[in-house]
């Protein structure tokens, strides 16, 4: 009897170790918690992303071709940022990273000034579902340009990983690539995108 309890009580928790996960992949929740988990890890500002000290001198150029649709429906390109700094940020419901990161990228929309801020965010969900973009968006409360893909990612934007932020300066240039979750509403980040619209 007396060995009995400690052989339940390994059982029980074996058996948590694949119960736990097992149900919370079968919800759908796994992305959320991992997310959330992630998002206290983006807390401890470790993971800022990197950002030039000058622009490249041979930097890309964004091809503002790239097909979007608004979460009503309607089909833009990105050439209608054209002439602003853009943060393009590719990312997708299901990638716990990117659920992780996105506090904080709607923190940043929040503290750009519309009136003096020529900086646009563009968040664009390479989800198959426009409906599952709309409803992510809705439970979340977030308030900035969010699309989905319209079409092909051109070559310059391509990436085998998710969340990856891309910077464009107001000609065009991509100034940065960042593959992975980062913070990005940062002191640094924030006087880096004002000090980019500012060339030509």
């Amino acid at each position: 009897m007396n060995n009995l309890l400690p052989t339940l009580w390994r059982q029980l928790r074996r058996s948590a170790f694949v119960t736990i996960p097992l149900a919370l992949y079968l919800s759908g929740w796994h992305t959320e918690v991992i997310g959330r988990v992630q998002q206290v890890v983006l807390a401890t500002g470790l993971f800022a992303p990197t950002l030039p000290d000058a622009p490249p001198a041979a930097a890309a150029k964004a091809d503002y071709s790239l097909p979007l649709r608004t979460l009503d429906g309607r089909s833009i390109t990105l050439g209608e940022l054209r002439g602003r700094v853009v943060v393009l940020n590719l990312w997708a419901t299901w990638c716990p990273p990117c659920v992780a990161e996105m506090p904080s990228l709607q923190r940043l929309h929040e503290q750009l000034q519309p009136g003096t801020d020529r900086v646009s965010l563009a968040l664009v969900s390479v989800d198959d579902s426009p409906e599952k973009v709309r409803k992510f968006v809705a439970r979340r409360g977030f308030s900035m340009p969010i699309y989905t893909l319209n079409g092909n990612v051109p070559r310059v934007f391509d990436t085998q990983s998710i969340p990856t932020t891309f910077i464009i300066a107001p000609n065009g240039d991509i100034v940065s690539r960042h593959e992975g979750m980062a913070q990005y509403d940062n002191p640094a980040m924030l006087k880096f995108l004002r000090k980019l619209q500012q060339q030509r």
